[in-house]
């Protein structure tokens, strides 16, 4: 809990105080506009996808710690998840648009959704699937949201 805390802090941070973190987004929104805008867009993708690796392997180093186990399939499926949580917090898979509380807080509405359905004695399957049914909900929803 503490190291999530704390990579969401510095996350939010990252964002919305520092210039790689607006480059981030703007490279996200308009890739081109953002190169003709003087951002080195190649330097803040490595920094970026350098940054998700590092925190991909904390996440993998923690989990392992969780399971008392390294099993290479351990995280299996939890793509969807993380996809699903950043979606339903209001981040626009077209780019440009997101935020670390949005994120957040649609890892809190889908954490309590899954403790639901586990109360439920759901089927892992259906709650594969019900899941996949909330990200297409919020996928379509900012796309409409896009064209208005």
């Amino acid at each position: 809990m503490a190291i999530s805390l704390g990579v969401f802090v510095i996350g939010h941070f990252l964002l919305k105080d520092f210039t790689i973190g607006r480059y981030a987004i703007a490279i996200g929104g308009n890739e081109e506009a953002a190169r003709l805008a003087g951002v080195h867009v190649k330097r803040v993708k490595v920094s970026v996808y350098g940054l998700s690796g590092l925190l991909s392997s904390a996440a993998g180093i923690v989990l392992a710690g969780r399971l008392g186990t390294a099993q290479p399939s351990a995280g299996a499926g939890y793509e969807l998840v993380a996809i699903a949580a950043t979606v339903i917090g209001g981040t626009s898979l077209l780019g440009g648009k997101g935020s670390m509380t949005g994120a957040l807080l649609g890892t809190l509405i889908l954490g309590v959704v899954s403790n639901a359905l586990n109360l439920l004695n759901v089927s892992s399957f259906y709650q594969t699937m019900i899941t996949g049914g909330i990200v297409i909900t919020a996928v379509l929803l900012d796309m409409l949201k896009k064209q208005e």
